[in-house]
């Protein structure tokens, strides 16, 4: 723990988009510790939404990766922007900067600050724990929400686990008005990886029989805008049926939240989606194939998880055909039966009752 408590403290998850989620407990447990710190988030310029209304929050400073990216390294404007990110970091004078994402990059970000307490991973990738100097020996095998909070409770401060999300002001409103004071679900069935998606047409299976049901009388198909492909079966549905509302690549992350945060239901795979679910306390069915839920999966809703089978040793997220396959041994039957038994159950408020889990 810092000989004094920090007046200025860096949190620094730049991504992926569900990580970035699910690490909102590092934020909460630092302001209940340090209360009257002013906390930043260093965090990828296209996933900032997810954080920035949080209101133990003082700024999300965005990180534009594609513009600083090292391919990119040789270009004028890449080195002045990147110039200009390590300048604003070092000039904010942090106190404490904790590497929550222990890569290279993150890192380099870290050492940049010149903070006097920089904390992360004693094994982190890519020689990240160089720009760290307080070097906090963390089991891989842990869960990631659990890994990044013993880098809080390295400094002594208590681990809050409070997943929630807060919706920013532009996602208050929903996108589409067939969504407005509907009892609807989100249907999410996209996945960067192949191996982590199940079938398109089950998903299709799937939404047909929650519509028979009665117990929605809308469904919210997401997914971002290069992966439509993904959708086809489904947005073949919205075509014909205005109950299936196609919001495939036609949200903003914030708007994605409130779509989320006003839904019944999360169905989806290993993704963003589900780690929203979970942030705002929606009832989910999570569909996982080649990925460890006990390292990655959506924090403490194990029970929500349908999974054929654990995944073999050497098999990953990358694992394409190995993915699929575990990926087709969750049937649709499995999946209905579980949405409707979550849909039958009361209504949980949107956000955790008492704005802390622990």
């Amino acid at each position: 723990m810092p000989d004094t408590p920090p007046d200025r403290i860096l949190i620094i998850r730049p991504s992926a988009l569900g990580d970035v989620c699910r690490s909102v407990p590092v934020l909460v447990s630092l302001k209940r510790a340090y209360p009257e710190a002013r906390i930043d988030w260093l965090v990828q310029d296209a996933f900032a939404p997810a954080v920035s209304a949080h209101p133990d929050l003082a700024a999300a400073i965005p990180f534009q990766r594609q513009a600083v990216a090292v391919k990119r390294w040789w270009r004028a404007d890449a080195r002045t922007k990147l110039h200009d990110l390590i300048g604003s970091l070092r000039g904010a004078r942090y106190d404490l900067v904790l590497d929550c994402q222990g890569l290279g990059r993150s890192g380099f970000f870290a050492w940049a600050t010149r903070a006097p307490t920089r904390v992360g991973y004693a094994n982190a990738a890519e020689f990240g724990w160089l720009g760290v100097n307080k070097r906090v020996e963390v089991s891989r095998e842990m869960h990631t929400v659990d890994r990044m909070l013993c880098l809080v409770e390295a400094l002594g401060v208590r681990p809050v686990r409070d997943m929630r999300l807060y919706t920013p002001p532009e996602g208050q409103s929903p996108p589409d008005e067939r969504l407005s004071g509907a009892r609807y679900a989100v249907i999410a069935p996209t996945s960067r990886w192949e191996g982590k998606r199940w079938p398109a047409d089950r998903f299709a299976e799937l939404t047909d029989a929650l519509l028979a049901s009665g117990n929605v009388n809308a469904l919210a198909i997401v997914g971002g805008r290069h992966e439509r492909d993904q959708c086809a079966p489904l947005i073949a549905r919205a075509q014909s049926d205005p109950r299936i509302v196609d919001l495939v690549g036609n949200t903003s992350i914030a708007q994605l939240m409130g779509v989320i945060e006003r839904s019944s239901l999360v169905v989806a795979n290993d993704s963003a989606a589900l780690h929203m679910g979970v942030g705002f306390n929606r009832p989910i069915v999570a569909l996982f194939g080649p990925t460890r839920i006990d390292r990655v999966g959506p924090y403490q809703h194990d029970a929500d998880v349908i999974q054929a089978a654990a995944p073999p040793p050497g098999v990953s997220h990358k694992s394409t055909g190995a993915g699929l396959a575990l990926m087709r041994r969750i049937t649709p039957k499995q999946v209905i039966e579980a949405a409707l038994s979550r849909l039958a159950e009361p209504a949980p408020p949107a956000t955790y009752p008492s704005g802390t889990r622990t």
